[in-house]
C-alpha cells in the first residue's frame, strides 16, 4: 500500500466514525447515534442532528493528525447504485469537502457498502482480494445483500453487483427487533449474542428463500410466540440467530452454486455475531473482520482513498 496519511469519514444511520490511516497504522474513532430506550431505530432527520453535533468531537479524537493529511475519503452514499440515496451521508460530504479544500487534497467519494468490504479485507489481512473475484455479504440493521465484486481500473478500484438479498426484513433489523423484545439496549447485537450463546439445545430451523434471496420476517413472530410460551430468554435468543444464520448459508450455498467456489467475505455489524462467524467460516471458509473493523466505522473509507492513490 502507498505510505500516505489518509483521513476517512461515514455517517452512517448508527454510526459518527472517523479514521486516519498512515504507514499501515489504523486509528479509527466512532460514536454510535443515541437511541432512545425502547425504540429501535432512528428517523433520518435525528441522525443528520446527531451526526452534526458528534462529528467534531470524533475528529478531534484524532487530534493533530488531521492536519497531516494528505488525502480524503468520505462515503457518500449507502450502496455503489445511481439511486442509492441517504440525507445521513451529507454531514460527512460537507465535512470532507470542508477539510479537503482547507488543506489543499484530493476527496474521494466512494459508497459506505465498499467501505465496509475493504474493513474487512483490511482486517482479516486479504486486501489482494481486490484483484480478484468474489462473494461479499453485507449485513446490518440497513441491509442484508450479497454482491459480487470484481475488479475495476480507476480510483473507484471494484464494482459490487448485487446478487441476493433479504426480500423483507434485514437481519439487523430481526435481532434489534428481537433484542428489544427481550429488553437489551439498542443497538442489541451484541447484547443478545452471549445470550444466545448459553442456549445449548439443538434448535432445527428451515430458512425461507426464494432462489438465493431469503425472507426474515417470520423471524419475529415466531420468537414472540416462544415469548408468550414462557420459553427462557436463552432459546428467543438462539432462536433468532439460528434463523439468520440458516438465511445466511442457504444465500452463500446457491450463490456458490451459481458463481462457483468463490472466496466469500462478510461485513457489516451483523458479522460480528460470534455464531455466525464460527458457523461461516467452518462451512465455507468465509472471511470476517475483527468485531471493531465489522461495524459501522470509517476504516475502510482510509484503505481505498489510500489505495485510490495508486489507481
Amino acid at each position: 500500500m502507498p505510505n500516505i496519511s489518509v483521513l476517512g469519514l461515514d455517517t452512517s444511520n448508527y454510526t459518527t466514525s472517523a479514521a486516519f490511516f498512515c504507514d499501515g497504522e489504523m486509528d479509527s474513532r466512532g460514536m454510535i447515534l443515541p437511541v432512545k430506550e425502547g425504540e429501535i431505530g432512528l428517523r433520518q432527520s435525528d441522525a443528520v442532528f446527531h451526526h452534526t453535533r458528534q462529528l467534531p468531537e470524533v475528529l478531534s479524537m484524532l487530534g493533530d493528525k488531521i492536519g497531516g493529511a494528505k488525502v480524503i475519503g468520505v462515503s457518500e452514499r449507502p450502496r455503489d447504485a445511481k439511486d442509492s440515496y441517504m440525507p445521513c451521508f451529507l454531514v460527512g460530504i460537507g465535512a470532507a469537502q470542508m477539510l479537503a479544500q482547507a488543506l489543499g487534497v484530493p476527496l474521494r467519494r466512494f459508497s459506505h457498502q465498499q467501505g465496509h468490504i475493504a474493513a474487512a479485507l483490511y482486517s482479516a489481512q486479504r486486501l489482494d482480494l481486490l484483484h480478484e473475484r468474489f462473494l461479499a455479504f453485507h449485513m446490518s440493521g440497513g441491509t442484508t445483500e450479497a454482491v459480487l465484486v470484481e475488479p475495476v481500473e480507476g480510483d473507484k478500484m471494484f464494482r459490487t453487483r448485487l446478487v441476493a438479498s433479504s426480500l423483507d426484513l434485514k437481519a439487523g433489523q430481526v435481532i434489534d427487533r428481537i433484542g428489544v423484545m427481550l429488553g437489551l439496549p439498542f443497538p442489541a447485537g451484541k447484547h443478545l449474542d452471549p445470550i444466545a450463546c448459553n442456549y445449548t439445545e439443538r434448535l432445527r430451523v428451515r430458512a425461507s428463500m426464494k432462489g438465493a434471496n431469503c425472507s426474515l420476517s417470520g423471524v419475529e413472530n415466531k420468537c414472540r410466540e416462544l415469548m408468550k410460551k414462557g420459553a427462557p430468554k436463552e432459546e428467543i435468543a438462539a432462536t433468532c440467530m439460528a434463523y439468520v444464520i440458516a438465511a445466511s448459508d442457504a444465500m452463500c450455498k446457491a450463490l456458490i452454486e451459481t458463481f462457483g467456489d468463490l472466496p466469500v467475505v462478510f461485513s457489516g455489524g451483523v458479522s460480528s455475531n460470534s455464531m455466525l462467524r464460527a458457523h461461516m467460516s467452518e462451512k465455507y471458509g468465509a472471511l470476517f473482520a475483527e468485531p471493531r473493523f465489522s461495524a459501522d466505522n470509517a476504516a475502510g473509507i482510509a484503505v481505498l482513498a489510500s489505495l485510490s492513490q495508486e489507481a
